[in-house]
């Protein structure tokens, strides 16, 4: 499918109603743009060559598609025929292919219903075959007219419809697929016209177009309605965001993912869990986070980006864009930062952050410390409140913990330092040269005793 097809996906919309301060396509479902949704869509239905044409704040939009997918420019925004019109170049490098058309604000559009559309496409031999979907309430949508033996009529918008038309439940959902060539042929403005009432040139005309010529023209009917579900203001997106959160839910709890309670659980279309792991409410997963089996996420835990092995408890902790393995426990009140990875068995206690650092297997931070710019080994222990001051306001530097080493208690590592396998630091001090293995490194000042001392400075107050 990949080498015979090309996809074009129209991001153009300002979507004003949406009182958002981004393209339209930008705004997030579930924690993901929408035009994300999309784009993931058409990859796995296999189609790899793609332009997005994009319009107003073009800008956010380009920044954020992958590089390998081309980007065309409509500056006026004159519908839909306009906006493919804008892709001609992209278009004309794509002569004998099928090129998909879908709106980068649809985010339901499924990879399933691509390839099944496509495979009708090829079988019949039609010069475009428009996605459709039966729904209960058709009013605003274009109906779909086919004749006796199935083929499409035409496309009638609901204000042209008559009331027979009106009646008819199969919709227009925005998607289409087009042979390239032909496409071309009826896209030049000689023959797609604008409309007289708003100034604009739309896609369905080109539909018109290829069926007065005489090219076979088809629907697919898409098994979900969702396909053509999209968001012209923010309630409508707040709809949309509950319809995809229930989904993806139901989808997870019927991998074997415990969910006792789900108040507060949003996870991320790109999220994977593994079976018999718990997720707690008020945790917030996004990103391509993977979580393995027998875990327990929450209660108010966030996970973006990272990597999470079997048997993790991350208890109203947050962690982003690091790698946790197996049986590890943090938490609660924890943050594990970026470029940070969290080795086997590790315990991570209370109000402890950790920061672009490796910890070993079976390493212990109870609480109130950070760690931050370190390379720590297997087996260390750290005592309450600990810090390697990593930082002294112009560059940062690295501490190297060896294995099994004790970290005392108000221990601080002032970077660059070394604390060799097996050493100690005394509670309370502030190493700053390195300690050799097996030692123990002390640097504070030695203790004074006044006897009566508190008594005689109230003797002298009197």
């Amino acid at each position: 499918m990949t080498d015979n097809t090309c996809c074009v996906i129209l991001a153009a919309g300002e979507g004003t109603r949406m009182k958002a301060n981004k393209p339209k396509v930008m705004l997030e479902v579930q924690l993901k743009p929408m035009i994300g949704w999309v784009i993931d869509a058409v990859k796995a239905a296999g189609v790899e060559t793609m332009c997005v044409v994009t319009g107003h704040l073009a800008d956010k939009v380009e920044a954020y598609i992958p590089m390998e997918i081309e980007a065309a420019r409509q500056n006026e925004r004159l519908g839909t025929g306009h906006a493919v019109m804008c892709a001609s170049e992209f278009l004309e490098r794509n002569r004998g292919k099928q090129v998909l058309i879908c709106c980068g604000d649809a985010p339901f559009i499924d990879s399933n219903t691509i390839k099944q559309a496509y495979e009708q496409h090829i079988a019949k031999g039609d010069a475009v075959t428009v996605i459709s979907a039966v729904i209960d309430n058709p009013t605003g949508y274009g109906r779909m007219i086919r004749n006796s033996s199935g083929s499409l009529l035409s496309i009638v918008e609901q204000k042209e419809a008559t009331e027979e038309q009106k009646a008819v439940r199969e919709v227009n959902s925005g998607a289409y697929w087009f042979d390239v060539s032909k496409l071309l042929s009826v896209l030049a403005e000689s023959k797609l016209k604008a409309s007289g009432l708003t100034g604009e040139y739309y896609l369905t005309d080109a539909v018109e177009l290829l069926i007065s010529s005489g090219y076979g023209a088809g629907a697919f009917t898409a098994a979900s309605e969702d396909i053509v579900i999209g968001a012209n203001t923010p309630l409508q997106l707040h709809e949309l965001n509950k319809l995809a959160r229930d989904k993806i839910l139901a989808r997870h709890i019927e991998n074997g993912v415990n969910m006792p309670c789900t108040d507060g659980i949003i996870i991320g279309p790109d999220v994977t869990i593994g079976a018999n792991t718990t997720v707690l409410p008020g945790t917030m997963l996004y990103g391509e986070t993977k979580i393995g089996n027998d875990c327990v996420i929450g209660p108010n835990s966030s996970a973006v980006n990272c990597n999470i092995g079997d048997r993790v408890v991350l208890n109203a902790s947050q962690a982003r864009q690091c790698v946790i393995d197996d049986g590890a426990d943090i938490g609660p009140f924890s943050q594990i930062r970026p470029n940070s990875t969290i080795g086997n068995d590790v315990h991570i206690g209370d109000f402890v952050e950790v920061k672009n650092s490796v910890i070993g297997n079976g390493t212990k931070i109870s609480h109130l410390t950070y760690v931050g710019d370190s390379d720590v080994g297997a087996g260390v222990n750290f005592g309450c409140g600990c810090v390697t001051v990593n930082y002294d306001g112009v560059g940062k530097a690295r501490c190297v913990i060896e294995d099994d080493a004790f970290i005392g208690c108000n221990t601080n590592l002032v970077a660059p330092v070394r604390v060799g396998k097996g050493a100690y630091t005394a509670a309370g001090s502030t190493i700053v040269e390195d300690v050799p293995e097996n030692s123990l490194g002390i640097a504070r000042q030695r203790q004074i005793i006044k006897p009566d001392w508190a008594l005689n400075r109230f003797r002298e107050k009197k």
